[in-house]
């Protein structure tokens, strides 16, 4: 393990282990976390490790002295190849259970867009029940533990501008522009 990379864990009500790892991403600082069923979390960078732990809900005390895990040690790469424009898909397992059976059909359909495409809550509304679920859809966008793996920086607003986005909306508009796609919003609406 080196010096960027920390490794925590926590129990979870359930007493299902869960380790999370933080580490440094030319980005900033970066959070990852996994439950025995798969990734469960991604906190998008950040100025410092603290902020991330805070995130994640830990605090440095918690440390340990030991290896990371294969899952956390290729998600914190695959995260990195993305941030660095050298990957575009994740092949990760991801744990939804912190979702409502709704919030898993549209985090489902989110991780179908692919890198360099953006699609309007309406859409995905459409695939996941109609088009008159799209403020419940935007909710559920909103709620994604995993931002990035979860690509809920694709989806936009129905007429082309930006919408939102839960990490802040200068982050959308990097990770749009690392995609290429912020050129494809309606200008002065991005």
């Amino acid at each position: 393990m080196d010096k960027r990379t920390s490794i925590f864990t926590r129990l979870t009500p359930d007493t299902s282990r869960v380790m999370a790892c933080v580490f440094r991403t030319p980005w900033g600082w970066m959070g990852v976390s996994e439950t025995t069923k798969g990734i469960d979390a991604v906190v998008l960078p950040k100025s410092s490790r603290q902020a991330v732990l805070s995130e994640l809900g830990l605090r440095s005390a918690n440390l340990l002295k030991q290896p990371i895990s294969p899952r956390l040690r290729e998600a914190q790469a695959q995260l990195i190849g993305y941030l660095s424009g050298t990957r575009q898909s994740f092949d990760l397992p991801c744990d939804l259970s912190r979702g409502t059976g709704f919030q898993q059909k549209v985090w489902r359909t989110l991780r179908r867009i692919s890198y360099g495409r953006l699609r309007s809550y309406q859409w995905v509304a459409a695939r996941v029940g109609g088009r008159q679920y799209a403020r419940a859809v935007g909710n559920a966008v909103g709620a994604n533990p995993m931002p990035i793996v979860i690509p809920c920086h694709r989806i936009v607003a129905q007429d082309m501008s930006l919408g939102g986005f839960s990490c802040g909306l200068p982050a959308k508009r990097k990770l749009l522009t690392l995609e290429g796609t912020l050129a494809e919003l309606r200008p002065g609406r991005s």
